[in-house]
């Protein structure tokens, strides 16, 4: 009993009240975060759509969450941290009571944008509320119970909307509503406004995204987390699907979701230790590996066990990519420009979100299991893609650091990433650096 109470008080100690009120706010909306989740078997179990117009529907959550990150980013140091957060999930709530009633399939998937606008406007101000209230020095214990926050609340929705799911379709979209909507309240209630009155966006380097753009190295490393959130993407999205068609329950869908979030939360601050000293883009190929193999044998899946073994080697593979993915990103960044460096590279959590639902339905539909054989064999080029990119990376990282001057923090020391990403699992580093999902992940 004492060690686990002095390792909560190492991790834990120290924080104000107002970061655990926006960490509750995340615990309860990620518990009740599963009616996206369950949209496709929604559609083609009660509206009767096919696989290929399904996936078109889910695919316009992805399009509105790249204009919720955006549109969430200036709301947050324009508007404020607080309203952003509170009027993002009000009206996410509201679209989704809406989806609850919506029979006509075009409306459906346009509530669905907004929807994916809604949930992704909040990241960037969680993180930024953290910023403001919780010191330098215990930012790495507040982000890493954030994660923890987020994956043990993905893992309980996943459970709890299964049941919901087998019981009523109407409930899973209130339910979550309602979710959605006690977050507003308590961060309407308990939390301030934490951005400074002086704050100002126009400081720094002018030039627009021109630079990050226009990086041959960062532009290599972020097509190649654009495939790694295309293959972690498959889980809420054409996954379900697949488990339909060989005659699996809602439920069990459920299952398979719920062991991958239970595995990250329990094994997740143990990675560092695995990875730490080894090259990190070796690291990368080998988690992408994992990937690769876990979703390939998908092909010769027809039974729970055989899924639930296939979720569990993806989902270490998920794993061992966080820390590596969050922190080369930091690094690759120059020191003036990491919001700009920041923006692209978040910005392929919701364009995968788009585009695995997007292509994978209609591959789902036309090649059947072979749709699987097709992700392995891109993940596989991913693999090659880390080997061949990885050494000219770090010479440059190695630059920076040589430019960097004496004293100066490392990039990982104030680079997170932004909470709830509708990012897929294991994108989030679950180190100092935290957290995508990107969230899908939500909110």
């Amino acid at each position: 009993m004492r060690t686990v109470r002095a390792w909560f008080d190492d991790t834990a100690g120290g924080l104000p009240a107002t970061f655990w009120y926006l960490w509750s706010g995340l615990l309860i909306n990620r518990v009740g975060a599963f009616a996206m989740l369950f949209l496709p078997l929604y559609l083609t179990e009660v509206r009767q759509v096919g696989p290929a117009l399904t996936g078109l529907a889910v695919g316009a959550y992805g399009i509105g969450g790249v204009a919720g990150v955006l549109l969430g980013g200036v709301l947050t140091d324009r508007w404020g941290r607080r309203r952003t957060l509170v009027w993002s999930h009000l009206s996410a709530s509201a679209l989704m009571a809406g989806m609850a009633v919506a029979t006509n399939v075009s409306t459906i998937a346009l509530l669905a944008a907004l929807v994916g606008v809604a949930h992704s406007m909040p990241s960037p101000a969680f993180v930024a509320a953290i910023v403001d209230v919780v010191p330098a020095a215990r930012r790495s214990r507040a982000f890493n119970l954030q994660f923890w926050a987020f994956n043990l609340g993905t893992a309980g929705a996943s459970a709890l909307a299964g049941l919901l799911a087998e019981a009523s379709y109407l409930a899973l979209f209130l339910v979550d509503a309602g979710a959605t909507l006690c977050t507003a309240v308590i961060i309407a209630w308990k939390v301030p406004e934490t951005l400074s009155p002086g704050h100002r966006t126009t400081t720094g380097p002018r030039g627009g995204l021109r630079t990050p753009l226009t990086d041959r190295v960062f532009l290599a490393f972020v097509g190649l987390t654009f495939v790694l959130a295309v293959l972690t993407t498959q889980t809420s999205t054409v996954l379900p699907l697949s488990m339909r068609a060989d005659g699996l329950s809602a439920s069990a869908y459920g299952l398979v979701v719920a062991l991958g979030g239970a595995l990250i939360v329990a094994g997740q601050l143990f990675v560092p230790r695995l990875i730490d000293g080894r090259r990190k883009h070796r690291v990368l190929a080998g988690a992408t590996a994992l990937l690769a193999i876990g979703y390939a044998s998908l092909a010769l899946a027809d039974q729970l066990p055989v899924y639930l073994l296939a979720a569990l080697v993806w989902t270490v593979g998920s794993m061992l990519a966080a820390p590596p993915n969050a922190e080369i990103n930091a690094e690759l960044a120059p020191p003036l420009l990491r919001g700009r460096y920041q923006a692209v590279f978040y910005l392929t959590f919701p364009a995968a979100a788009f585009v695995a639902p997007t292509v994978g339905g209609a591959s789902l539909q036309y090649l059947g299991d072979g749709h699987w054989l097709a992700v392995g064999a891109v993940g596989l080029l991913a693999v090659a893609g880390h080997l061949v990119t990885g050494p000219p990376r770090e010479r440059r990282v190695a630059r920076i650091r040589a430019t960097r001057p004496a004293g100066e923090t490392t990039p990982t020391d104030d680079v997170t990433r932004p909470a709830g990403e509708t990012a897929p699992s294991g994108l989030t580093a679950a180190g100092p650096d935290r957290d995508r999902s990107r969230s899908t992940g939500r909110r």
